[in-house]
């Protein structure tokens, strides 16, 4: 008798672990990677929505695994292999260098990725057939620098001189700085490029662009720079300088004009493409989405503080006129 309870009991030590993995499994887990930290709102708060709109909720049939590099790009590749190693469901991969990362872990674990040039950074091989494991939304980055320079000269025509303030740490610094080259040269501008990594070092480019004399700055995409829009708009407005930004969430906080995809949008976007992946759906079945509309957003309020008129050419094609 006391050898059949052994092994009965011998038996059901095999088996209760096989039935909590798959309990555990039950809840699907999706990894959430982004360059920037957690005050980048309202980006993760969109996602959800997204991802809800399929019928997922955190916490109730997914989990979420947030990894934020806090601005660290070089963080990344550590941060990706982690979600790699928990065995995460799908990984959201909110920019180009944390979607460059997680395609250097992983060539299974689907991914989707905000990306402003996906092809350009070797993430897909077509936007309708993206193939591989990857698929997102392109935030088209590079192809808008230049309108955001021209909007930005046709506020103030009389600025000859312009600066563009770009993070050093960015992979993507070398393409954005070498289009605002090519579109300056192309109005006959001169261009000065300011770089800032660090709150510090954004004190010390506003300093540097008086002593230049710059008659406005393109303040260039990239996820630092979003984390801190109330800072950039305040000093801006403290050494009246016209300012142009890529999001609208830069003119709420005060940034002068911005002219850029809808980040909203988008993550609204991957949060549906993630729930479509959890379902069933491939990666490289789904075409890669591209915004159809651009946001043309104007702070009336700042404008009157820096004694800007805005021209009414401008104002007519604004989406959004904050007064």
């Amino acid at each position: 008798m006391h050898r059949r309870r052994f092994i009965s009991l011998l038996g059901g030590a095999i088996v209760l672990p096989c039935v909590a993995a798959a309990q555990q499994k039950a809840m699907p887990v999706t990894g959430y990677l982004a360059s920037g930290s957690p005050g980048l709102a309202p980006t993760p708060a969109v996602f959800l929505e997204g991802l809800s709109e399929t019928g997922y909720v955190e916490g109730q049939n997914v989990a979420i695994e947030y990894r934020w590099a806090e601005g660290r790009y070089d963080r990344l590749s550590a941060l990706a292999a982690d979600l790699v190693g928990r065995k995460v469901d799908v990984i959201l991969a909110g920019g180009n260098a944390p979607a460059v990362a997680a395609k250097n872990a992983t060539s299974t674990i689907p991914i989707v990725f905000i990306s402003g040039d996906p092809i350009g950074q070797g993430l897909i091989a077509g936007l309708a057939r993206p193939g591989g494991n990857l698929t997102g939304v392109s935030i088209l980055t590079f192809e808008l620098m230049a309108k955001r320079l021209e909007l930005l000269s046709d506020l103030g025509p009389q600025a000859r001189v312009i600066a563009l303030l770009v993070n050093p740490n960015n992979p993507q610094t070398e393409g954005i700085i070498r289009d605002v080259h090519e579109a300056a040269r192309a109005k006959g501008l001169e261009l000065h490029i300011l770089k800032a990594g660090s709150d510090r070092e954004i004190e010390a480019a506003f300093v540097s662009l008086v002593e230049l004399q710059a008659g406005a700055l393109v303040v260039g995409t990239d996820p630092f720079f979003n984390t801190r829009r109330e800072q950039l708009a305040a000093l801006a407005a403290r050494h009246a300088v016209p300012a142009i930004y890529p999001w609208g969430e830069f003119a709420v906080a005060g940034g002068l004009i911005s002219y850029g995809a809808s980040l909203t949008g988008a993550s609204r976007l991957s949060g549906i493409y993630v729930g479509k992946i959890l379902k069933g759906a491939k990666p490289a079945d789904l075409p890669v989405q591209q915004p159809t509309t651009f946001e043309l957003v104007i702070n009336l309020k700042t404008a009157k503080v820096l004694g800007l008129t805005i021209p009414q050419s401008i104002l007519a094609r604004a989406d959004e006129v904050i007064e």
